[in-house]
Order: C-alpha cells, then sequence, then structure tokens
C-alpha cells in the first residue's frame, strides 16, 4: 500500500507531506483549492505523461515522490527483482521519484535507480489503481477486467490447467517445425554412417586405449629394457663377477661368528636374510621381464598403425582418442532421431490433435467457470449501481468466444465490461462511459462487488460523488468504507457524508501571500475533522447547527 506521499513546487503546492495508513482515507477543501492535484501527482507516479506547466510558477523543478509497502504484492516484488530495481536495503519497500522541470525535461526513478516511464507505469499498474480519469484507470483495460472477473470466480487452478495446455501444444508445434525445416537428410545420415562405421571399426573402450599406449610404449622400447634388465640380472647373479647374493651370504656368515658377543646383530643378521630373498624375487622377476620382452618389429608397426587411426579420428571429430567413444554415441543418437523423424511426425501430428482436445477441454471448464462468475458478478453490481445514485443503471460482462482455434494460455473467451448509465439506454463498453464521476461510480460498484478481489492494493477514487447527495452520498461513503476493509482506498471528495466514512482525513486549503496562491495539505483529526464536515455541511459560516450535523455524522459512522 501507499505509505507516504511527498509534493514539492507542484502546481500551487508548495511543499505537502502525506503519511497514508490501511483503511479509507478522504481529501477534501474547498472548490479551486487543488485536492484533485494530489491525483495529478499520484497519476504522475504512475507514469502519466507531464509538461512544464506542473511546475509551480517561479520554481526550477517540481518533485514527487511516493513510497509503497510491498506486503501481499508478490508480483510487484518480482517485477522490481525481474528488473534489476529491488530495494536491496528494505526488499519489503518500494519508493517512486519523479521531477519535471520548468524547461520541460522529466527523470524517474524506483527505488533510486533511473527508470523510464514504461517502467514506472508497469510497475505502478501492479501497485496503483486510479478511477475517475479514464486514461489512469485499469479497470477498462480487457487484460484487467478478465482478471478481476478470474479473481471473482476463483478459476486459478483451471487458468493454470488452460495455461499449462496451452504451453504443451506449443512445444509439440515446436518441434514438428524443428523437424519440417531439417528437410530432405538423406546425405547426412549418409555421411553420419560412414562416420560411425569408421568408428565402429575401432575399439574405442578406455581399457582397450589404455592397453594399446602401454604396448607399444613397451614395445618402442624393449630394446632399452632387455639391455637392463640383462645388466641387472649379471650385477645380481654374479656373471660380471660381483654378485651381490653371495656378498650378503659371506657378510652373513662373518658377523654370525661374532654373534654371540652382540644381540643385536641378530636383527641385521635377519634383515640380511631378508634383502637377500628380496634379491632372489627380483632376480626371478627381471629374468621374467626380459623373457617377455622380445623384439616384434611387425607388432610394433601393427600397434602403431592402430595408434595413428586413432590419432586421425581424433583429428577429423577434433577430439583425443579417449574422446572418440563418446562421439560415436553422439552420432548414433543423431542417426536414430533422423531415421525416425518421419515416424516422429507422425505421431506428432496425433499427439498435437491430442494436445488441442486436451486444452479445449480444459478451457471449456474454465468458460463455464467464466461465464458463472460474469453473471454473479453482474447482477451484484447492477444493484449497487443503482444504489449509488445510477437508478436504473445496468452493469453487464460480455462473454467472446476467441476467434481462431489455436490454444490461448488465457483460455477460449475474452470479457467486455459494458454499462448503461441510465433506463432504457444500451450497454456500452465501460471505456466509454462519458462522465467521471457516473464512471467513477460503476468502478466502486464493480470494485465492491467483486469484494476487492483484483490484486492491486491501493485505489483511488476521485469525482465519485459528483452529482449525488443525501441517502446516496451516505451509501457511496459507507460502500467505499466497507471497500477499504480489503484494499488501501483514497477518496477527494466535497461531501460530508462520504468524507466522514474515512478512516484518516486530510484537508487541501489555499491562501495567498504576497500576492502568490499556495495550496496547503493538513492532517485532521478531532474537533479539526468535525469543523471540516461542518463547513461541508454548511459552508463558510461555521454555525452550531453545522457543527452539530457533523458530530452526527461522525457519530452514525459504521465499522469497516
Amino acid at each position: 500500500m501507499l505509505t507516504h506521499l511527498s509534493i514539492k513546487q507542484f502546481a500551487v503546492v508548495t511543499d505537502a507531506e502525506l503519511a497514508l495508513g490501511p483503511g479509507l482515507t478522504v481529501i477534501s477543501g474547498e472548490t479551486g483549492a487543488g485536492k484533485s492535484l494530489l491525483v495529478d501527482a499520484l497519476s504522475l507516479l504512475s507514469g502519466q505523461r507531464a509538461d512544464s506547466s506542473v511546475v509551480r510558477h517561479g520554481a526550477e523543478r517540481a518533485e514527487l515522490a511516493g513510497e509503497f509497502e510491498l506486503a501481499g504484492v508478490p508480483a510487484a516484488a518480482s517485477w522490481l527483482a525481474a528488473q534489476e530495481l529491488d530495494n536491496a536495503d528494505e526488499p519489503g519497500r518500494c519508493l517512486l521519484r519523479r521531477v519535471i522541470r520548468a524547461d520541460g525535461g522529466s527523470r524517474a526513478w524506483i527505488n533510486g535507480r533511473p527508470a523510464t516511464l514504461a517502467q514506472l507505469s508497469a510497475l505502478a499498474s501492479l501497485l496503483v489503481e486510479i478511477h475517475g480519469q479514464h486514461e489512469q484507470q485499469a479497470l477498462l483495460a480487457r487484460p484487467s477486467q478478465l482478471a478481476l472477473v478470474d479473481a471473482f470466480g476463483r478459476t486459478a487452478a483451471e487458468r493454470g490447467a488452460v495455461a499449462a495446455a496451452a504451453a504443451a501444444w506449443d512445444a509439440l508445434l515446436e518441434e514438428r517445425k524443428a523437424l519440417l525445416e531439417r528437410g530432405d537428410v538423406s546425405d547426412r545420415i549418409d555421411w553420419l554412417q560412414h562416420q560411425f562405421d569408421e568408428l565402429e571399426a575401432e575399439d574405442l573402450e578406455p581399457e582397450s586405449i589404455a592397453r594399446l599406449l602401454a604396448d607399444h610404449t613397451r614395445q618402442a622400447h624393449a630394446g632399452d629394457l632387455v639391455a637392463a634388465c640383462e645388466a641387472a640380472l649379471a650385477s645380481l647373479s654374479g656373471t660380471d663377477g660381483s654378485a651381490l647374493a653371495d656378498a650378503i651370504h659371506q657378510v652373513r656368515s662373518a658377523l654370525q661368528k661374532v654373534g654371540e658377543h652382540e644381540p643385536r646383530l641378530g636383527e641385521v643378521d635377519g634383515m640380511l636374510e631378508a634383502a637377500a630373498i628380496q634379491l632372489d624375487e627380483a632376480s626371478a622377476l627381471l629374468d621374467r621381464i626380459g623373457g617377455d620382452l622380445e623384439l616384434e618389429p611387425e607388432h610394433l608397426q601393427g600397434l602403431e598403425r592402430r595408434l595413428g587411426r586413432l590419432h586421425e579420428l581424433g583429428r577429423k571429430h577434433r577430439v583425443p582418442p579417449e574422446g572418440l567413444l563418446a562421439q560415436r554415441t553422439r552420432i548414433a543418437a543423431e542417426l536414430d532421431a533422423l531415421r525416425g523423424a518421419d515416424e516422429r511426425l507422425q505421431v506428432l501430428d496425433r499427439e498435437i490433435e491430442s494436445a488441442r482436445d486436451h486444452w479445449r477441454e480444459v478451457a471449456g471448464v474454465l468458460g463455464r467457470k467464466r461465464r458463472e462468475a460474469a453473471a454473479a458478478l453482474s447482477t451484484a453490481a447492477t444493484a449497487l449501481i443503482g444504489e449509488l445514485g445510477m437508478e436504473g443503471g445496468r452493469f453487464e460482462i460480455q462473454v467472446e468466444p476467441l476467434e481462431g482455434d489455436r490454444p490461448d494460455p488465457q483460455g477460449a473467451e475474452r470479457v467486455e465490461f459494458l454499462v448503461a448509465a441510465n433506463p432504457g439506454q444500451p450497454a456500452r463498453p465501460l471505456r466509454k462511459v462519458a462522465s467521471g464521476g457516473e464512471l467513477s461510480r460503476v468502478s466502486l460498484a464493480i470494485e465492491v462487488a467483486a469484494q476487492g478481489l483484483d490484486a492491486v492494493p491501493t485505489m483511488i477514487f476521485d469525482e465519485v460523488d459528483s452529482g449525488i447527495g443525501g441517502a446516496v452520498a451516505d451509501i457511496v461513503g459507507r460502500r467505499l468504507r466497507s471497500l477499504a476493509g480489503s484494499r488501501q482506498v483514497l477518496c477527494v471528495t466535497h461531501l460530508p457524508q462520504v468524507a466522514a466514512q474515512g478512516h484518516g482525513h486530510y484537508r487541501v486549503s489555499k491562501a495567498a501571500h504576497d500576492g502568490v496562491t499556495r495550496s496547503q495539505v493538513q492532517r485532521l483529526g478531532g474537533a479539526e475533522r468535525a469543523e471540516e464536515l461542518a463547513r461541508m455541511v454548511g459552508g463558510a459560516g461555521l454555525t452550531e447547527e453545522a457543527l452539530a450535523a457533523a458530530r452526527r455524522l461522525l457519530a452514525d459512522v459504521g465499522p469497516a
């Protein structure tokens, strides 16, 4: 909801600060005092275009700011996050700011970051709805009307099913389009098959490639390995005159002769014995390795040919030899997909038709709920229109089927709000209602009948009491207060019956200083409020009768 409104150098307002809370806040003042300027300020904060005429005479610029609390408005919070305009310090709050310069320039900010008027308008449409000015009223737009009917009919589950069905149909259509765009794929199938056959001819398992590399390395260095093994055996076995085993045996014999004099020499003997055993095992292993390492030039050539093929295939497919197996798998998968394209197309045609039938089914359920909701909302709003001073007026919701048979995520119909302000008149689209006062009262009737179910948290009514009085004014006030039980409502009024219903009350007054007219905004309470209502009852003169009437109005105010 709107928690604070700041206005500086705007038209005849020099500086005004309004702290706003939940419920109904009324704004009153003498004719010409500038009370509708507060609505104008909010319109500009909602993205309406401005010119330099709104800047107070003699000032360089007008400054407007509105602070909103986002609790219960997830759509606005999501929008801010998506646009990277959210308030990191206070994520539950949002500040809109607008500056209009006397030279005609204009700038806007959202949470301190520069924003376009389009962004300002998009965000404000989620936060504020102004009733009374055609260009600012979201309720005049068909998408908003459909959303209100859906909210009234509680169709969230049905709308979700319709959107999911349309998305499923669209995905199948995109798949079919992609398959058709491939055209004749026989050449690609032949080319892929040739590549697959080349890869299939080789053993590409990782273990096999590892063995191949090890075998090639061993064969390539077989001569050096054989020579090294023979030299080592010669040293160990004594063929070169220096047998390590004999030397160890001699050392053991010598030490054993004196071992009885030093117990620790027994440990040395055990170590030398273990060393002799290790030397014997090493000699046996060297002998086996040397026996295995026969020089086989033909085998080496075969290994090199196979490695050469793998490296050539790797360069061709731009992967290392170890990646050829995955490449073969990818080629096989594409071949399967291409060969199954014709069959898949036939299956897709059946699936697309089935998806369309499913959409028709769930859209039909949604359509029935919408028509029921439209009829109920029409009846309730029509009754309220009569109460609000438009006797014989009529409200209708026209539900029309959409043209074409393409599954639409919004459903199979659109709605149009129609109204006949007087008996005997044909119902016309709400957006074509000429009178601002009539439009405001019709909007109030719709909102009250819909129980404030639309998502916009703040509603502003201007001219809602235009051309009415007496008992009708009292009903309008009570209906506004009733609506304020579920939404924050601001109302510019000139009727005491309406003003008395407010939870909060601001008065706009004007005065001339040094030949310059300025407007001031003051929050009223207690005796001040009773005096303002008395002024609205009796005119400029403050009489005891007017004060008594004002106190009765305040005493008669019912609960929200």
